[in-house]
């Protein structure tokens, strides 16, 4: 006797591949639409970040283009964890320890780190016992988070930006928020919101941009 629960309809394999079929169709549609959108993030203009911030991680205390660690592209997750917060955001965390390893960004050019409010103490020890990878710096002594809309006197918010490094000038590219920031599950997800994106030669980029073979 069947379960008398809500499933998709039971059908013969012939209609279940004509349906599949139909689907396919959208599916490809979506993602001939999202390299499209990709393509217009990589034309996005670029603001200089003309303030002084500082920044706190494990090596010390550090400038924004020190951040970088010599990579052209920073990729920034807004942590929230603000300096009266006791730990660290749960959601945050578990969004972090989703994450795959993120090493093939390093052969793009590109570094990934997490960006909180919190004192850096608050920060390490919060990594350390929930186990995340990634490299943790404060801007707890600085108005970076207000800066860039992360926080304001209701707390502290969540969200993924882009930076571009010309010498030691810094650049922001791109800024994603809330449910902008749930497809970023793998490194390709996260390069197609940078101005150099995979840096394959398959996308639709300017001219002059770095590309590599798509199969290569």
């Amino acid at each position: 006797m069947q379960e008398q629960i809500p499933h998709p309809p039971i059908v013969s394999r012939d209609a279940w591949e004509s349906a599949r079929a139909a689907l396919l169709v959208e599916e490809k549609a979506l993602t001939k639409a999202y390299d499209r959108v990709a393509a217009q993030r990589r034309r996005l203009p670029m603001v200089h970040m003309d303030k002084p911030y500082r920044f706190v991680g494990a090596e010390g205390d550090v400038t924004f283009a020190q951040m970088f660690a010599g990579q052209r592209q920073l990729i920034m997750y807004h942590f929230m964890y603000g300096p009266q917060n006791d730990v660290g955001c749960p959601v945050c965390t578990g969004f972090m320890n989703s994450l795959p390893d993120l090493s093939y960004l390093e052969q793009r050019d590109t570094r990934f780190v997490i960006v909180a409010r919190a004192p850096y103490a608050k920060l390490e020890a919060h990594r350390t016992r929930s186990g995340i990878r990634f490299p943790f710096y404060s801007s707890y002594e600085s108005d970076f988070n207000y800066d860039m809309k992360m926080s304001d006197e209701r707390g502290e918010g969540q969200g993924v930006s882009v930076f571009f490094r010309l010498g030691d000038a810094v650049y922001h590219t791109y800024t994603a928020l809330q449910r902008g920031v749930e497809g970023l599950a793998s490194a390709q997800s996260f390069l197609d919101r940078t101005p150099y994106g995979r840096q394959l030669d398959f996308e639709d980029s300017p001219a002059g941009w770095p590309q590599h073979p798509t199969y290569g």
